[in-house]
């Protein structure tokens, strides 16, 4: 017979087990002392404030007494640490959503239709920049204009870079540093080509 000054002598999985055979909750209690820190620094990594971390992480917990029911889980660290991913997203998810709502129904309207001229006007110049930038870089060879587009526009790190193309992470470092300043050169020349005489 188990007593409860063993119970934390148990693996994961024997907590999850009485937990479902027995209902109570002491042992989630359990793994809550056992993982509750590093589900906050997980959260922290996330939502950025020790204040909805610490939310997130009590939420989380209150959510387990349901899912252990529920779902089967074999590996609880790994799972738990899926389960706290899935938890932050949403909640990161639900915070962009109601920044949207607020900018399109929200006090910042007055802000966007008092800026919507000078936006209008921008338009134009900022379409100019973008064709420029295009131009610029096509005329880059071809490593340059891979790494500066894998590592600007679309957010690779160095090494993800060096996996995807095989090149070598020196290689990666150098075709983005001169791909940069030889961007820099084309798109000034392209000014002072446009600058009025």
């Amino acid at each position: 017979m188990l007593y409860p000054a063993h119970y934390k002598d148990l693996s994961d999985a024997e907590l999850i087990a009485e937990y479902k055979k027995s209902g109570d909750k002491i042992f989630v209690g359990i793994l809550y002392k056992r993982y509750s820190h590093l589900v906050m620094g997980l959260c922290m990594k996330y939502l950025k404030d020790e204040d909805e971390a610490q939310d997130a992480v009590i939420n989380i917990f209150t959510k387990l007494f349901d899912d252990l029911i529920k779902h089967q889980v074999e590996y609880f660290k790994s799972w738990l640490y899926t389960f706290t991913k899935n938890h932050c997203l949403m909640i990161l998810r639900s915070a962009k959503a109601k920044l949207r709502h607020t900018l399109a129904y929200g006090e910042d309207v007055k802000l966007f239709v008092e800026k919507a001229e000078e936006m209008h006007q921008n338009a134009n110049k900022r379409e100019q920049e973008y064709v420029a930038l295009e131009k610029a870089l096509a005329e880059l060879n071809e490593e340059q204009r891979t790494c500066v587009e894998l590592f600007y526009i679309k957010d690779k790190s160095y090494t993800e870079i060096a996996e995807l193309t095989g090149y070598t992470l020196n290689n990666v470092k150098s075709y983005i540093q001169n791909g940069k300043r030889n961007l820099k050169i084309k798109l000034e020349q392209v000014n002072e080509r446009q600058e009025p005489q």
